[in-house]
């Protein structure tokens, strides 16, 4: 009765003075319902089994915490890839910052746009995925960007689209607090990939819903970063069709608080799923959240999710990873690995993984890890005239390579590792 309480007390605080955005009929519906499943479900405290490891309650107040302004004097990322850029600033829209919404085998529509039209194709998704991700766990900060995000970007590839798609989330206000939700439609035999990139605001709410059709290829590249004191919860809901490929690689950087949900439904025979994600912490206040959650409803299908965190002076990561499979999934192949390197005494990683299985003709497994530079490989290097800065660098970077081998792009992949090796350069 007391959690009970707690939920609802939290609940009606959050959503007191929140205004309902207005658009096509289609629209509100879809965010009356995600409405009723917050109120229904409550927000999460961290006495819920799937935040015990992580406080949500800087997620949940009803005012975010201000964030100061992170003064980076690198050049952007991915800037040396040919791409559509679309520019968020604190969560709006900047045109003039932005690229012209067109490129070749996409169709490119601000949500904006889209909600206020009586007749568009992202009724069928707009909050469809998210509300089949509430089973069999809970995500009422998901259903919560359904009922209120104003904007966000939507996708249609109707072929292989010729260049990607970046999303920049820039913050210039200490105490903006922002929500998009992001639509990607991906049609049979079409191939897309989707970039973001930037910490967003002082607290962000970002979900993505990605439908996956028969023999297309959907491929997610992020980088969070770089303010310090930024908080932000995502989520990302997929529905994989037959011979059809989904891979999504995450990179973080600082920030107070960063919770990455993942939920991948695999319903066509011969898929392929794959999540990955590395992040790098330094500080006490530094806390990093994976929750993963991937269901296989089909024949011959193959999942990976690979994360690797390196924390250091008190950071805190946290993996949450389930592979369910379904019975009469046959065939299928899932491979979960969660491992973290603790660069001092003070950092800790927990870990949870989970295997559910109601079929007899597969191959799943798991594995959690925690430990230290290796002595010995630090030793040779050292005798080799490695200095003991780079030596500990080159051997975080190796421990880090697996998950980054998950991007499918090298190019994507070595912009990545040259951001990773200068973090790793400033803060050793």
């Amino acid at each position: 009765m007391a959690l009970a309480k707690l939920k609802s007390e939290t609940t009606a605080a959050r959503l007191t003075g929140l205004e309902m955005p207005d658009g096509a009929a289609w629209a509100n519906a879809a965010r009356a319902d995600a409405l009723a499943r917050v109120q229904q479900m409550g927000l999460p405290t961290k006495r819920d089994e799937y935040w015990k490891y992580t406080d949500p309650s800087s997620l949940t107040a009803p005012e975010a915490a201000e964030a100061a302004l992170f003064q980076n004097d690198e050049g952007p990322l991915f800037d040396a890839v040919d791409r559509v850029r679309i520019v968020f600033v604190d969560g709006v829209f900047d045109a003039d910052a932005s690229d012209d919404l067109q490129a070749e085998g996409v169709e490119v529509e601000r949500l904006a746009d889209v909600t206020a039209k009586d007749i568009h194709w992202a009724k069928d998704l707009y909050g469809v995925l998210e509300a089949r991700g509430q089973v069999p766990v809970e995500r009422p900060l998901a259903a919560l960007n359904t009922a209120t995000a104003t904007d966000g970007v939507v996708l249609r590839a109707t072929a292989k689209v010729s260049k990607p798609i970046n999303l920049i989330y820039l913050h210039n206000n200490v105490a903006s607090d922002a929500a998009l939700h992001n639509l990607v439609k991906v049609e049979e035999g079409a191939e897309i990939t989707l970039l973001e990139t930037g910490p967003a605001a002082a607290r962000f709410s970002k979900l993505l819903e990605v439908d996956v059709a028969d023999g297309a290829a959907f491929h997610h590249v992020r980088a969070q970063g770089r303010d310090h004191e930024r908080r932000a919860v995502t989520h990302c809901f997929a529905r994989i069709g037959k011979q059809s490929v989904f891979k999504s690689f995450t990179m973080t950087f600082n920030g107070v608080l960063t919770r990455n949900e993942c939920v991948l439904e695999i319903l066509g025979d011969d898929a392929t799923a794959h999540v990955a994600g590395v992040c790098v912490g330094d500080g006490k206040d530094f806390h990093h959240d994976d929750t993963v959650f991937i269901t296989h409803d089909a024949v011959n299908c193959e999942s990976r999710q690979v994360f690797k965190k390196v924390l250091r002076n008190g950071a805190t990561g946290v993996f949450q990873g389930k592979i369910l499979v379904k019975e009469g999934a046959q065939k299928t192949d899932g491979y979960q690995i969660s491992q973290s390197l603790l660069l001092d005494d003070d950092s800790q990683f927990l870990a949870k993984p989970e295997l559910e299985i109601y079929a007899d003709d597969v191959a799943c497994s798991h594995g959690s890890t925690s430990g230290a530079i290796d002595e010995d490989a630090l030793f040779y290097l050292r005798s080799r005239g490695v200095p003991h800065t780079q030596a500990t660098n080159l051997l975080t970077l190796a421990f880090l390579a697996e998950a980054l081998e998950e991007i499918a792009d090298e190019a994507l992949a070595d912009a990545l590792r040259d951001r990773l090796e200068g973090w790793l350069s400033r803060h050793s």
